[in-house]
């Protein structure tokens, strides 16, 4: 069924509202893609705050004119998709954990990150970095490694002289 004028515009406020909201978007190109499995990436997303949009490529394209990004608009192949959220990386680490459970139904490719457009590379980049709790668990023990490094060796000194 096709969309209405007004029925156009209205998406585009839609998309151009979450877009201008969200830390960071990402496209997405899905084929084969379920509702179950849209309903499951949904789900996923909104337990972050995030949320999921299917929009077609020529609205989305619309709405990404009107903001002041730098770079361009990465190439988009296929059916598109958008995830955002008010976290920078939680949206790319959903949709590219999804997308490898999911046997590659659903894929990066491109995003906007910090105001910039990036491409599919950045993006899973981005994917791949570890959550602030793990990196901050990283960082204590980067800490306390020369602490401990101190006590075994107290410890080992303390044995041989009894």
């Amino acid at each position: 069924m096709a969309l209405t004028k007004a029925q156009k515009s209205e998406v585009i406020k839609k998309a151009k509202e979450a877009i201008g909201d969200a830390q960071s978007v990402v496209f997405a190109s899905f084929s084969g893609l379920s509702v179950k499995d849209s309903d499951e990436l949904r789900k996923k997303l909104r337990e972050s705050d995030g949320r999921f949009m299917v929009i077609k490529k020529t609205l989305l394209e619309l709405a990404l004119k009107e903001g002041k990004r730098e770079g361009e608009i990465p190439d988009m192949p296929g059916e598109v998709a958008i995830a955002y959220g008010p976290d920078a990386l939680t949206p790319a680490k959903s949709v590219f954990e999804f997308g490898k459970a999911s046997k590659d139904k659903i894929k990066i490719v491109g995003g906007i990150f910090e105001s910039r457009y990036m491409d599919a590379v950045s993006m899973n980049e981005l994917a791949l970095i570890p959550s602030r709790e793990t990196l901050l668990g990283m960082l204590a023990n980067v800490w306390s490694s020369p602490i401990r490094g101190l006590v075994i060796a107290m410890d080992a000194l303390a044995q041989k002289q009894s």
